[in-house]
Order: structure tokens, then sequence, then C-alpha cells
């Protein structure tokens, strides 16, 4: 028997204009996904696709256990995180070999696989690695962690990944003139952000000036306002939106000592807050005794 667990992520700033090459800042956070594997010659049936494609994938027989600390659906990887710790765990159980490459890269074809070609690389990657990871001309590169207090608020509104991506792609080939500029300036703030997270009032800012663009590319909802306005009037440095938007969490930038007034406005809003911060160990082994 071995578990492994991985967290989840958050972007910071620059999701979708990822999609178009533009950079992104995403980073891994404390809540986990943690899997137990054992070993079996007849399991019982899988009811998760990424875990039965994890077993494909090794050609290896078990069963699997999920303890999640993660929402699902609302774009804090859960799905990936799912996927890297059972394949970290199948390493462990059955003594594959694999590294932190190998199965970051392995992790990333089976959400691929079920998800139909439209997932990213970017999810996998940061729960394998953990910490802050710069997205840039579609490679990742871990950037030196940063002390950030954050509070997620979910709006629990459940959302479509591929489809708010559509509609964005639509209304970029529909809207060139309209859409590149907004894309632009996502570029802008997130290359300005890289240099001023010493400075959390600024990065706080354009996390504000992030959420408006995204709102400007037609993927923001009435919660996520809710819980972006209740954040910044508790004493935020800045909010946003993070994931794909239309519904799913947002993040607010906190000082220390506002954590938890500022859990308690997204809470009084009608959102479900989690306090968090960095996660630098990415996917890692659980001592089982």
């Amino acid at each position: 028997m071995a578990t492994c667990s991985a967290p989840g992520k958050v972007f910071l700033f620059g999701e979708h204009a990822v999609v178009f090459g533009k950079p992104g800042i995403a980073m891994g956070i404390k809540p986990r996904v943690f899997v137990t594997v054992r070993r079996g010659k007849n399991p019982p049936r899988v009811n998760s696709p990424y875990i039965e494609n994890c077993f494909e994938q090794t050609g290896v027989n078990g069963s699997a256990y999920i303890h999640s600390q993660l929402p699902s659906s609302s774009g804090l990887g859960s799905s990936a995180a799912v996927t890297v710790a059972t394949l970290s765990a199948i390493n462990e159980e059955y003594n594959l070999g694999m590294d932190r490459s190998h199965i970051a890269s392995t992790a990333f074809k089976i959400e691929k696989k079920v998800q139909r070609g439209r997932a990213s690389p970017t999810d996998t990657f940061v729960s394998t690695y953990g910490g802050l990871v710069l997205v840039k001309d579609n490679k990742r590169r871990i950037l030196p962690p940063e002390n950030l207090s954050l509070v997620i608020g979910n709006t629990m509104v459940s959302h479509k990944t591929a489809e708010l991506v559509g509609m964005v792609g639509e209304f970029r080939r529909s809207n060139p003139h309209v859409v590149d500029p907004i894309l632009d300036a996502i570029e802008a703030v997130t290359i300005r952000s890289l240099h001023n997270f010493h400075n959390q009032k600024t990065l706080g800012r354009y996390m504000d000036v992030n959420h408006a663009l995204l709102e400007a590319l037609g993927v923001g909802h009435p919660m996520l306002t809710r819980l972006v306005t209740a954040a910044r009037t508790s004493g935020a440095y800045g909010a946003k939106m993070t994931g794909a938007g239309g519904g799913g969490c947002m993040i607010a930038l906190c000082p220390k000592r506002s954590k938890s007034r500022i859990a308690k406005a997204i809470e009084a809003a009608e959102g479900r807050a989690i306090i968090t911060s960095i996660d630098t160990d990415g996917v890692r082994t659980e001592d089982d005794s």
C-alpha cells in the first residue's frame, strides 16, 4: 500500500491569454488530494476515468482510495492533482522508477485523453512540482517562491472550461480588433506582476486589473463579482477570478492579519472560503504508518 498527495493550483495572472501564447503565472496551493493505492489482481471497478487511465498507462492492477481537500469543477486543478497523486502512488507501490518529469508528462497525457484534447499541461506540471510557475512560449519555468497569503472563494457555481475557452476563441475570431488589445493588456499586467512580488499592494492592484480584463472577455459571473467585491471591501490587496471563470473560484491577496476577516466576508457573501498559501512541495509520498 502506498499513499501520495498532490496540491491544487490557482492562476495568479494570465488565464485565457495563455491559450493565445501570452504568459501566465500559476501557483501550487496547500489544499491537496490524497490517493492510496493497493495491489490486487481483481480490484473493484474505479469510478474515476483519471484513475482508470493511470492503471492502464502503467500496466498494473490495483485499487485506489481518494481523499480530496479540493472541490471539483472549480478551477483549482483537482483532476490534475488526482492524476498526479495516483500515478505517484502507483509508482511507489510497484517500484516503477518514474521521476517527476515522467509523472508530469504521463499525467498530462491522461488528462488530455480524458478531456478529449482540451487539457492544459500547466495543471499537471504545477501539481507535480508545486511552487510558483511561469508559463511562457508554451514552456513552464519554476520561479523563486513567494510568501503570499491567499483566500480562495468558491462560488459553488460549476463551469465547463472547454466551453468558456471556446467562447473566448470565437469572440476573438469575430472581433480581433477588440479582443487582441485585451489579451495584450493581460500580457502587460502579467509581465509587470513579475517585477512586483515584493510589493503586494501593487500586485493586488494588478490582480484587480486582470479581473476586469477577464470580465471584458466575457467570462465573468455575478457570484464571482459578489465574492471579489466582498474580499476587496474587507481589506484584500486585490482579488480576481482564477481559472476559466463563469463560476468556479476567485482568489484574494490578503494582508496576513486580515485573512480570517476576508474569509468571513466571502462566506457572508454566500461563497465557501479556503485560507491558503503557496505549496512548494508538489507531489509527495505520505507516511502510511
